[in-house]
């Protein structure tokens, strides 16, 4: 595997086709401490600047036509990162990203996989890397082409896929 970091790493979306899609299994990605977390929780405003980089990521890949789709198994009741990261992802799905969530009970850990990932155009999947820790920084993807890994790796996005539920439809607390 070879570790893709900054712009190598926004390559797979430009060089993807016909869909990236997200799994994320982490109940955390951020301490309370972080700045837009910390700002959600004490009900300050928030401009969502930070943010845009992706949200134009969003826009340009589907532009082209390409699907952008994520799906968040998530532990209910959600924590605050939980709680948060939905009200985020209504940004993600005006920049056309679908965005879906899979309450964790729903599904056996052995149908999941303990890391994060991408996989682009269902053949190239991306490792998502974080500094050691709880809420490690990220770091990039470790990117494989190997044929057995991808294989793996689409049957759970089809499995995941297939049991979440989209943003405007979940109403897990």
């Amino acid at each position: 595997m070879l570790l893709v970091q900054g712009e190598a790493f926004n390559d797979l979306f430009r060089e993807a086709r016909h869909e990236a899609f997200h799994l994320e299994v982490r109940d955390d990605y951020y301490p309370p401490e972080y700045p837009p977390l910390a700002r959600f929780l004490a009900g300050d405003p928030e401009d969502y600047s930070w943010f845009q980089p992706w949200l134009n990521q969003v826009l340009e890949t589907t532009a082209r036509g390409v699907a952008v789709n994520r799906t968040r198994v998530v532990t209910v009741p959600h924590n605050n990162y939980t709680r948060y990261a939905k009200h985020v992802a209504s940004l993600n799905v005006e920049a056309g990203e679908d965005v879906r969530y899979l309450s964790r009970h729903l599904i056996s850990p052995d149908e999941l996989t303990a890391d994060d990932w991408w996989i682009f155009d269902d053949s190239v999947v991306a490792f998502t890397v974080f500094e050691p820790g709880e809420n490690g920084r990220w770091l990039g993807g470790a990117v494989t082409t190997d044929p057995r890994i991808v294989e793996y790796i689409r049957t759970v996005k089809e499995r995941v896929w297939s049991l979440a539920v989209p943003l405007s439809q979940y109403g897990a607390p």
